[in-house]
C-alpha cells in the first residue's frame, strides 16, 4: 500500500496547528484526505504533486501540470476528476480543434424558427483539457473568459457555467514541434502548475506491483460530490488572513517585480491567488487561520509559472521557481499574531 499524503505543507507542519479550528475545518481535512488517498491510488509516490492539486481545487482555481510524458499528468487529471460525483468532461486538444468545439454552438431550429445553443464540453464542474499546448492561440483564448469569469459567451448571449468550476489542464514542455505557448494571460489564469517528474526506485516498484494487473482509474470510485465540495469551498474562503500575512503576500508578489533577472513579474491577480491558495493549504493543515508558513508552502507552484525570465537569465540557467525561493529567504517574515484580528 501507498503512504497517505501529508497535507501539511512542503516543510512539515505549519505553526499554530495547536490552536482550536472553527467548525468545519475538520470537515474539511477529512473529507480531502479522503480525496487524497483516491488519488494516490493511481498517482504513487507523489503526496506533494497531490497536495498541490487539492489546494488548487479548495482555492476555486485551476490547475496546470507540466511534464515529459508518460509520468502521469492525464492519470492525475482524471484521478481528481473522478473522485468527485460531479460532471467531468475531457478535450483532447489539437491543432484543428475549434473555439466552438469547447465553448459550444448555436444550431438554427427549422421547427422552431430559432436559434437554440448546443453546450460545448466546458460546462462540466471538471475539464480535462489534454495537451492544451496543441490547439491554436485561437482555440486557447476560448477558455479566457471561462476560467476567469465561469461563463461563457456565445452570439452575444452570456451562459453561466456550473459550480464548482476547475479546468486541469496538461501540457508535454519538451516536444515543441507543431505546439503553440500558452500566452501570458493564460498562463496568469491558472491558480498553480505543478511538475510531476519521475518516481523514485521505491514509487516505481509498487506502481509496478499495484497497477500491473488492473486499470487503477476504472476501478476509482467518488469519495465527495459536487454539494460538499461545494461546501467546502465556502469553508476555506472563511479562512481568517491576518494583515500581516496580506502584507507579506504582497511583499513577496511586488518583489517579482523589480527583480533584473525577470522581464515580467506576478500580476495582482496572481495576490489574490495565492492568498486563496493559502486558505486552502491552512484549512488543510487544520487550521481556521493563515501564517506565513502556508503562504510560503505554495508560493512557488502559484508564482513560478506568471514570471518571465530575460534573455540573460535563460542563458544563466536561471529558473523561475529558484528566483522564488531566493525571495523567500530574503523577504523578512512577519513574526506577529496572526490570527488576533477575527471581526
Amino acid at each position: 500500500m501507498t503512504p497517505k499524503t501529508q497535507l501539511t505543507g512542503a516543510s512539515g507542519p505549519t505553526t499554530g496547528a495547536s490552536a482550536p479550528a472553527a467548525p468545519g475545518i475538520d470537515r474539511v481535512h477529512g473529507t480531502i484526505q479522503r480525496i487524497a488517498a483516491n488519488v494516490e491510488q493511481v498517482l504513487v509516490g507523489k503526496p506533494e504533486v497531490v497536495r498541490i492539486a487539492l489546494v488548487t481545487l479548495l482555492a476555486e482555481g485551476h490547475l496546470l501540470v507540466e511534464d515529459v510524458p508518460g509520468v502521469g499528468k492525464t492519470s492525475l487529471a482524471k484521478a481528481l476528476a473522478r473522485s468527485i460525483d460531479c460532471t467531468v468532461s475531457r478535450i483532447q486538444f489539437t491543432p484543428d480543434l475549434l473555439p466552438s468545439d469547447i465553448t459550444g454552438v448555436s444550431i438554427y431550429n427549422r421547427q422552431t424558427e430559432n436559434f437554440e445553443f448546443r453546450p460545448g464540453p466546458v460546462f462540466a464542474n471538471v475539464v480535462v483539457g489534454d495537451e492544451i499546448n496543441r490547439a491554436s492561440p485561437k482555440t486557447q483564448s476560448a477558455l479566457l473568459e471561462c476560467m476567469e469569469e465561469q461563463q461563457v459567451t456565445v452570439d452575444g448571449d452570456t451562459y453561466e457555467l456550473g459550480a464548482p468550476f476547475m479546468v486541469i489542464a496538461t501540457q508535454n514542455p519538451i516536444e515543441m514541434e507543431g505546439t503553440y505557448a500558452l500566452p501570458e494571460a493564460q498562463r496568469d489564469r491558472f491558480t498553480a502548475r505543478v511538475s510531476i517528474g519521475y518516481p523514485d526506485r521505491k514509487a516505481e516498484l509498487a506502481m509496478v506491483d499495484e497497477h500491473s494487473g488492473h486499470d487503477p482509474l476504472g476501478q476509482l470510485r467518488p469519495v465527495a460530490d459536487s454539494a460538499e465540495v461545494q461546501e467546502l469551498l465556502r469553508i476555506v474562503a472563511g479562512v481568517h488572513t491576518s494583515a500581516d500575512v496580506r502584507r507579506y503576500a504582497i511583499d513577496l508578489v511586488t518583489a517579482t517585480r523589480e527583480l533584473a533577472e525577470l522581464r515580467l513579474g506576478a500580476s495582482p491577480r496572481s495576490t489574490l491567488q495565492l492568498l486563496r491558495a493559502a486558505r486552502a493549504q491552512a484549512a488543510l493543515a487544520g487550521r481556521d487561520f493563515v501564517v506565513p508558513d502556508d503562504l510560503q508552502a505554495v508560493s512557488v507552484p502559484v508564482l513560478a509559472h506568471r514570471l518571465v525570465l530575460t534573455s540573460e537569465a535563460r542563458a544563466a540557467r536561471r529558473s523561475a521557481p529558484d528566483l522564488v525561493r531566493q525571495l523567500l529567504e530574503r523577504i523578512p517574515v512577519p513574526r506577529g499574531d496572526t490570527h488576533d484580528e477575527r471581526g
